[in-house]
């Protein structure tokens, strides 16, 4: 028995769910969302949405929690909105936007560049003697995750000195230099 497929998902103010041939769009203040499903039912009561299964296969049982999960993330997104951190640690270590363009300074030979998509916000923040922190908001928490990664990924922190691009609020795993 999935515990989170069976839990109910409440419908906000200003949000609107609606399930047609195994797409479900969700409509909210800060955006619009739309998923694909197979195998398990939607179904919009009052002001929840129900996710059930018919059968109870291996393959049904892994839809039924996933598909609440990504759900109630899309309703979440569209109400309230998503938001990841990303500290910079290291020195000379900057970052910088115009706009949607990211430009970091990373420690390598040349900045990098990086266009970032149009439906995640994108601030900087500087603060003298504090690590400087990339701050992205958006209404979709899977590409809000992905960008996040993709930044991640240009120096991802190193154990030794916890050099690198982190989440905020992260713990790197640290381990002893050499011994002499």
């Amino acid at each position: 028995m999935s515990r989170i497929g069976n839990n109910p998902i409440a419908i906000p103010e200003g949000v609107t769910v609606d399930v047609k041939d195994n797409v479900v769009t969700v409509k909210g203040k800060l955006g619009e969302l739309t998923q694909n499903y197979d195998s398990i039912e939607i179904k919009v009561e009052e002001a929840n949405v129900l996710v059930t299964r018919s059968s109870d296969t291996k393959d049904q049982k892994a839809k039924h929690g996933l598909y609440r999960s990504l759900m109630h993330n899309m309703v979440e997104g569209v109400s309230k909105g998503w938001t990841k951190e990303l500290e910079l640690v290291g020195v000379g270590y900057r970052a910088s936007n115009q706009g949607q363009k990211l430009d970091l300074a990373l420690g390598f030979s040349h900045n990098i560049i990086l266009d970032v998509a149009p439906e995640v916000k994108v601030e900087t923040i500087s603060e003298k003697g504090k690590n400087p922190i990339i701050k992205l908001t958006s209404f979709d928490k899977q590409l809000v995750g992905q960008v996040a990664a993709k930044i991640r990924g240009f120096r991802k922190p190193e154990p030794y000195k916890g050099k690198g691009v982190k989440f905020v609020g992260e713990e790197i795993r640290r381990k002893a230099g050499k011994s002499a």
